[in-house]
């Protein structure tokens, strides 16, 4: 395709070759499927992915006192043979910042040394990075812990550049990237290292070589709640947003008593799901071939207690989700999944049977995932259309047929965008309804939600001070070290995201191929089958009209779905936009009753606030939707009347021949299709993606 494009000429027929230039350049060559993985310290996360994807050695292996800090994405190396680590740094400026904020902290906060865990998550981070020095800094002032001498090791940090590491093998790499990812640790991979470098890290991407069931795959491997330094955090929640599937791993033997990874699911749900693209949600149980009395039975009795054992818990895990009815709002019993696995089992000794480790069977879902990737037959689809424009665009002695056929599809298109238009305006009227509902309750129990959050059971007083603090000096949220986190916006905006939870789920499902506004996108048609049939001349232009709609609505669907993950963040953007003044005022609050001022300032602005901040929440998310039903029906109507009147309306004067292309592409695409009745491959639609088992 790049030979015809560079054969298509730039003088003549200019509107036309610049068209067909377009179309080629528009044709995609790679999405990748995002699979995430969650799971608290210790569970066996690296140990997963090395086991998943065959790399023993790939990913440093934790233990209860060195954990993954950072975002870990795991690719495969399209580009060479060797092992590879691509490392993005955090903004200078933004831990200079940062810093600031820490010392602010700290110097509140002089006092709890030695019980407060986040007093000791701020010193550990500080630590990590300077060793003890940051103690002796004058007048402990940020700016000279910003002196090139600390950064030595990483210049591409000062130079605000990515760091490649490049290595042999994984076992190589996997000893290079340990400072980088990892907390302090005086064990294994870390036993060396002197200065830490991941509270500078926003994310490392690593490559491995030939290997198939990353093709179209990158897992990655997700710190628990996001981040409390912001260019982590929003690229954190970008991730969570963009992951089409969700791992979350813990060990076997608490796997439905643990709370951390049900906290996890919970907080991360209406990310992933309304507010994201997750389709599925897998909960791993590890070390399911570990029993404690193993010495003591036959080696078939240690196989029937596995059994046994695993299967008692993949039915309490799943009793356990049922009952997760925040987390059902969201998503369906059937996209929820139970695996028993055993990383270390598989990969000493690769025994494949299932009674023992259940790694082949994520193994076959991430093969299933890159065999039902649609990118090569869209691509090749594509093409295909446009060789046929292309090969169409000379003939000109059927001008009777062109006006004719042009007359009909102008016809279809008015009234598929009518039927289009349709559900559209249905679901904007719906989701009125709700959100005048949700309003109503915001107004009436916002300020015992308010109360919810700024008398919190579980801790007192003094103790309160410094985390709400930190709460109005990050914009409403704070993650304290042991709890989960807190965010006030989302609180206040829960009766609002409640009200509308459900209508959004059907609107815009991420599960099925239905799609979203009941399928309408998926089924405009501008009968170019039928058409096919009956205007025989201009069959290559039709051909062209039908790849066309088809990348038409793949497209719209993949806006609709990043655009509805912002229209569902929007009602607590909005809240979080409307308490901004409230929340720097109460930063700014200092000296004897603070706490008690930092609630009134925050209360006062909730009950003056109230009855215009969720109305204006409400008619926001509204706007939101009435530009993207526009913005789909413009796009639509624009694109393919601009497609019927350059293949049907306009001649091909000096276009090339692109015959040979044409025959060729044109078996490749039978071949994709899986079939060799020509006639059929080109008149019926192509298929929509596969479902994983």
């Amino acid at each position: 395709m790049r030979c015809v494009h560079k054969r298509l000429p730039n003088q003549d027929n200019k509107k036309l070759n610049a068209f067909l230039k377009d179309k080629i350049s528009d044709l995609e060559t790679d999405k990748r499927e995002l699979v995430g993985v969650f799971g608290k310290t210790g569970a066996g996360k690296s140990s997963l992915i090395n086991a998943v994807i065959g790399e023993k050695n790939l990913l440093p292996s934790g233990s209860i006192s060195a954990c993954t800090t950072v975002m870990i994405k795991v690719e495969t190396n399209m580009q060479s043979q060797k092992y590879e680590a691509d490392i993005e740094f955090i903004p200078k400026e933004e831990w200079k910042d940062e810093l600031w904020s820490l010392f602010n902290f700290l110097g509140d906060n002089a006092d709890q040394e030695e019980e407060d865990d986040d007093y000791l998550e701020t010193a550990e981070k500080l630590s990590a990075l300077y060793g003890e020095e940051w103690k002796e800094i004058p007048n402990k002032s940020p700016e000279n812990l910003m002196d090139n001498k600390y950064f030595r090791e990483i210049p591409e940090f000062h130079l605000s550049r990515r760091k490649i590491l490049t290595c042999e093998s994984a076992k190589e790499l996997s000893a290079k990237i340990v400072k980088y990812t990892r907390s302090d640790s005086e064990h294994g991979d870390g036993k060396d290292v002197k200065r830490w470098y991941w509270p500078l890290v926003k994310c490392v991407t690593v490559r491995v070589p030939r290997n198939d069931l990353l093709q179209h795959v990158t897992l990655v491997d997700l710190p628990g709640n996001g981040d409390r330094n912001k260019s982590r955090d929003k690229m954190w929640k970008g991730v969570v947003g963009s992951c089409s599937t969700v791992w979350i791993v813990t060990d076997i033997n608490r796997a439905a008593a643990e709370k951390e990874p049900w906290e996890i699911l919970e907080s991360t749900s209406s990310l992933m799901g309304n507010g994201g693209q997750c389709q599925q949600i897998h909960f791993i149980c590890t070390k399911s071939d570990y029993i404690a009395d193993s010495a003591f039975h036959s080696a078939a009795g240690v196989r029937a207690l596995i059994f046994k054992r695993n299967m008692q818990a993949k039915e309490a895990v799943s009793k356990e989700y049922r009952k997760l009815n925040k987390v059902k709002k969201h998503f369906s019993d059937d996209c929820f999944k139970v695996f028993t696995v055993s990383s270390e089992e598989f990969l000493q000794t690769e025994r494949l049977n299932p009674d023992e480790t259940e790694i082949p069977k994520l193994q076959g879902f991430l093969q299933n995932l890159n065999d039902c990737h649609s990118e090569t037959l869209n691509y090749v689809s594509g093409a295909y259309g446009i060789l046929s424009l292309i090969q169409g665009a000379s003939c000109r002695e059927v001008a009777d047929q062109k006006t004719d056929v042009c007359t009909e599809l102008e016809e279809k298109m008015r009234h598929e965008l009518d039927r289009v238009r349709k559900p559209m305006e249905e679901a904007h009227e719906a989701f009125e309804k709700c959100l005048n509902k949700g309003v109503e309750k915001s107004k009436s129990s916002c300020e015992r939600v308010l109360k919810s959050v700024l008398h919190p059971t579980w801790v007192k007083g003094g103790g309160f001070h410094k985390i709400l603090k930190c709460i109005v000096a990050n914009n409403g949220t704070h993650k304290p070290k042991s709890r989960k986190q807190i965010n006030l916006n989302v609180k206040l905006a829960s009766c609002l995201t409640d009200s509308i939870d459900e209508e959004f789920k059907k609107t815009f499902p991420n599960e099925g191929k239905c799609g979203p506004f009941n399928g309408v996108i998926n089924t405009f048609s501008l009968d170019t089958t039928r058409l096919i049939q009956k205007y025989k001349d201009v069959e290559l232009q039709l051909i062209f009209l039908k790849t066309e709609e088809k990348k038409m609505k793949t497209k719209l669907n993949k806006i609709i779905r990043e655009r509805k993950k912002t229209i569902y963040s929007s009602l607590t953007t909005t809240i979080q936009e409307t308490m901004q003044d409230c929340y720097k005022k109460a930063a700014e609050i200092r000296g004897q009753d603070s706490l008690k001022n930092m609630r009134d300032t925050i209360e006062k602005h909730v009950h003056d606030s109230k009855n215009t901040m969720f109305e204006q929440a409400k008619d926001v998310m509204l706007n939101q939707l009435r530009c993207l039903k526009e913005d789909i029906l413009k796009k639509l109507e624009e694109t393919m009347q601009e497609s019927i009147e350059l293949s049907l309306k306009t001649d091909g004067d000096s276009i090339p021949d692109v015959t040979g292309e044409l025959e060729m592409v044109k078996q490749h695409y039978n071949e994709l299709r899986g079939s060799a009745d020509e006639e059929t491959l080109i008149c019926a639609d192509p298929p929509g993606p596969v479902a994983a088992p």
